[in-house]
């Protein structure tokens, strides 16, 4: 288990943790990494513990989008495993109109494999 105490944490926040943890361990990351991930998220989607201490006086905004950004680089996580040849399924223009949402530079000069790369850069 991570560095701290978890004492701060509400039952809640524990039982979230537990079951990303065990999320991670069922893909087959080993279990110190495991619930290093599963406290970071519930760090970042909470604020902290909630029963003292920094987690209180986050505003309820700030946790909102904390959840929503997590949720949002899950979903798109779980479409790049599900999907690891999609972007060579694309068309290039369809791969350009990707490109430039990111705003990937070089990209009008780039043939289909060379964006097929840049994109898959994180």
């Amino acid at each position: 288990m991570p560095q701290g105490s978890k004492a701060t944490y509400s039952e809640k926040q524990k039982r979230k943790a537990e079951h990303i943890e065990s999320s991670y361990e069922h893909e087959g990351i080993p279990e110190k990494t495991a619930a290093a991930i599963a406290w970071a998220t519930v760090n970042k989607q909470s604020g902290g513990g909630e029963r003292s201490g920094s987690g209180k006086n986050k505003p309820e905004q700030e946790k909102v989008a904390a959840r929503k950004d997590s949720a949002q680089h899950a979903i798109k996580t779980k479409r790049e495993k599900a999907e690891p040849n999609a972007f060579e399924l694309q068309t290039k223009t369809n791969l350009l109109a990707t490109a430039r949402t990111r705003n990937i530079s070089g990209r009008s000069t780039m043939n289909k494999q060379e964006l097929i790369l840049a994109l898959r850069k994180p």
